[in-house]
């Protein structure tokens, strides 16, 4: 077939690139099922790719033991709500929460972090209306910001500039609630709210209305989204009273089942009090390294527009080979410090097994076809980035070099092996993208990168 004829009776040859008539005819022939595909083909049509294509010899890689691991006790649960980062950063926090106060077991409340950074992606966005009211509605900066509006997303940035504005609270302080555990009828119905209230700001805009008088508009909209919040989450207090039972050894005589010389007194804590004198870190210590192959190493560099806190610092990182930030976490983890980091979870992992390895799922042989990406190679045809963040809390060395990295996920302890999954160190190459790590366990010469004008990345650079 070479093309149809035109009402004139002229032939029209294929558009360039079609999938004309002698390529379709090609790829019919390059094919043609043999008894091994039969089979393939068989069981391909009544089973689940996912099980066919799991590696078993890779799955019995893994025998559970890691000769390095870091002092932490219990699984958070994120459940439906799209909050691993604040997880992740609070992992971080939580054991020395329970070294310090002597407790097995102990969880910060993410209801409480959850309502501020609700609140202040809230007048982010609607600052954002404010400041670009004149944009094309075709811009791609104005797409962005409209298309995000608010949501259950972040980085290690937002929850450092949450908890350093509005401190912690314990999980029973302010309990989670349905919709802290299952955000999305709550988030679509606050993103409705918020462009409502955008929705007005540009039209009191379009009637010449000015700036300071739009954000009087702005801060009296977001009142409405302190009350739908707070209906959702619960009221944040300004200061508590707190006591714990301590885990420790005891010959006290028990009351009610609670051993009466481990329970301490009631104690007022404010949120801010409570984080210096339970956690007592001084958070902008801890930096981000990126492993970005699509970006040239070893420069600064800060994403336009991200941040949760309108005032606070963008998100920033240095950008460094994968080796190099292999190091550090090692260093990390070797000093019982847990490392936050953020993944592309889409590839190579097994919730039912607790995996990540590369090539965990051998899609190549069952459909004896080749395929593979390098990293840049994904970057450079924006395949998903970073998705989830977890923490590192073990690693598992043969003659000094990490053969395995033991991970704390958020997604209850009915996932992985109770929670805990492990990364073989391939998957870490070919899927980690950033680590949250200590200053102290950074290179001198990689710090000072942090004090060089950061190199901006448009907005949409992470979309």
């Amino acid at each position: 077939m070479t093309g149809k004829a035109s009402a004139k009776g002229k032939s029209v040859r294929p558009a360039k690139g079609s999938l004309s008539g002698p390529l379709l005819a090609r790829l019919r022939s390059s094919f043609e099922m043999d008894d091994a595909d039969r089979a393939r083909f068989n069981a391909i049509a009544h089973s689940d790719l996912g099980q066919l294509a799991l590696s078993h010899e890779l799955k019995a890689k893994d025998d559970g033991h890691f000769s390095h691991r870091v002092t932490t006790e219990g699984i958070t649960n994120q459940k439906a709500a799209g909050l691993c980062w604040l997880h992740a950063s609070l992992n971080l926090l939580r054991p020395r929460v329970m070294q310090k106060l002597g407790l097995e077991n102990f969880e910060f409340s993410t209801a409480y972090l959850q309502f501020w950074d609700l609140l202040e992606k809230g007048n982010r966005y609607l600052e954002g209306i404010i400041k670009q009211r004149e944009a094309d509605p075709l811009d791609r900066t104005w797409k962005i910001l409209n298309q995000w509006t608010v949501g259950d997303g972040g980085w290690w940035a937002y929850a450092r500039a949450l908890i350093q504005k509005y401190g912690l609270v314990p999980a029973s302080v302010m309990a989670e609630t349905k919709n802290n555990k299952d955000t999305r009828i709550m988030s679509k119905v606050l993103t409705e709210l918020l462009r409502s209230k955008a929705a007005e700001i540009l039209r009191e805009s379009d009637q010449g209305t000015r700036e300071t008088s739009l954000r009087k508009i702005k801060e009296g909209a977001m009142e409405d989204v302190f009350r739908f919040l707070s209906l959702n989450l619960g009221v944040p207090p300004t200061e508590f009273e707190w006591r714990h039972e301590k885990q420790k050894k005891s010959k006290g005589g028990r009351k009610n089942g609670v051993k009466q010389d481990r329970l301490t007194a009631l104690k007022k804590y404010t949120p801010q009090s409570f984080f210096k004198q339970t956690v007592g870190l001084e958070l902008s210590d801890y930096h981000c390294l990126f492993h970005a192959p699509d970006r040239p190493f070893d420069k600064h560099y800060v994403f336009d527009e991200q941040y949760c806190t309108v005032g606070a610092d963008e998100m920033n990182f240095v950008n460094l080979e994968i080796e190099a930030i292999r190091k550090i976490c090692l260093k990390a983890i070797l000093a019982d410090e847990p490392i936050p980091f953020g993944v592309d979870m889409g590839i190579d992992q097994s919730a039912k097994h607790g995996l990540m390895e590369h090539k965990l799922f051998d899609y190549e042989s069952l459909f004896g076809i080749k395929m593979g990406l390098t990293k840049a190679e994904r970057k450079r045809l924006c395949a998903p980035r970073a998705g989830h963040m977890m923490a590192i809390i073990g690693a598992d060395l043969k003659k000094g070099i990490p053969q395995k990295w033991l991970i704390e996920n958020s997604w209850g302890d009915d996932k992985g092996q109770k929670g805990l999954w492990t990364l073989f160190d391939s998957w870490f190459d070919e899927h980690v993208d950033h680590v949250i790590v200590h200053k102290k366990h950074i290179p001198a010469k990689t710090l000072s990168i942090f004090k060089e004008k950061p190199v901006r990345l448009p907005v949409w650079y992470w979309d």
